[in-house]
């Protein structure tokens, strides 16, 4: 093994050198040192922004502790939490994972596998693309249009329901250009497998390609699950609530997806608005339970990553086995 290593190197080594023709490439060098250096400052900037963040929200949590999780919103900084806007944030992601995962994972793999290479398809792969690149706020003017106002009777209006389809639908391209992409990653032999033991198309994508190009699927569903997390425009065109957000005890679930709601993004775009007084107990002001809120948030958003990573890691052991 240490052998066919060393003659690969070796073999390497050769063609290298009869293309530089025995010369080192300083232009080669100089480029992968800029891009390390892009990868290095980029990292820093990202654990700088981390660590300040993270060192105000400590003696939030510290203070506070989980009455910082299971408050809810207001104006006094010793008593107001987040579980308001955590319980938003969810049923939004599972809005997004009911309509976004199926309807993008089956649009994609039709257009790779069964859409034939007309102009009509490139014309539905172009939009989708140019979709993927449309800013959010026009998809806010979307929902606003159909979901609040013109499907109020089945929505309620300014409801989670309204928020969870249009940032479904915000994510969606995204969802089928990954799908398509990975499906399209999958080797033509899998699928000459497949079919040359008399599989029809159907058993062939089902049974071979989607098991191989699932990782790749759940990596895309994973980035727009985060995407869709993370946008508050959309939001606050809907008409999320950004201030005080009453409580109605005794309501059942379709009443409280029905009704007013708010988010981890509104919350925090809330929070930064507000007069930063120091709350009489405890002394916090709301940055500093800004700060915990984006903690939270991404505290969310890494759980459902995570989540995710062990579905992608458990397709790949299966189908490395």
């Amino acid at each position: 093994m240490a052998l066919t290593l060393n003659a690969q190197r070796s073999s390497a080594e050769a063609v290298r050198a009869s293309l530089t023709g025995g010369k080192r490439d300083v232009r080669g060098m100089l480029f992968m040192a800029a891009l390390l250096a892009c990868l290095l400052l980029a990292m820093l900037t990202l654990i700088v922004l981390l660590w300040d963040v993270v060192a105000q929200a400590i003696p939030v949590f510290d203070k506070r502790g989980t009455s910082f999780l299971t408050g809810e919103l207001g104006s006094n900084p010793d008593k107001v939490g987040v579980s308001q806007g955590i319980w938003g944030s969810l049923m939004i992601a599972l809005f997004v994972v009911v309509i976004a995962f199926p309807v993008g994972i089956a649009a994609g793999v039709y257009l790779q596998e069964y859409a034939k290479p007309t102009k009509l398809t490139r014309f539905i792969q172009l939009n989708i693309r140019n979709l993927a690149g449309v800013p959010s706020v026009v998809y806010g003017i979307l929902g606003l249009i159909v979901f609040v106002q013109g499907l109020e009777w089945v929505t309620g209006g300014r409801s989670v329901i309204a928020a969870g389809i249009t940032l479904a639908l915000l994510v969606l391209p995204i969802i089928i250009i990954t799908t398509a992409e990975s499906v399209r990653a999958v080797p033509a032999g899998i699928r000459e497998a497949g079919m040359g033991v008399g599989a029809t198309r159907w058993e062939t994508t089902r049974d071979h390609v989607l098991p191989y190009a699932a990782p790749g699927v759940l990596t895309g569903t994973m980035l727009a699950t985060a995407r869709a997390l993370g946008e508050a425009a959309p939001l606050l065109l809907i008409g999320a609530i950004t201030g005080r957000l009453a409580s109605a005890p005794g309501q059942s679930i379709v009443e409280r997806m029905q009704g007013k709601f708010t988010a981890m993004p509104i919350v925090i775009y809330g929070w930064s608005n507000e007069v930063n007084k120091p709350g009489k107990k405890t002394g916090l002001t709301f940055e500093d339970l800004n700060a915990a809120a984006i903690v939270v948030l991404l505290a969310v958003v890494l759980l459902l990553n995570a989540l995710a990573i062990v579905m992608r890691n458990r397709f790949e052991k299966g189908r490395q086995g």
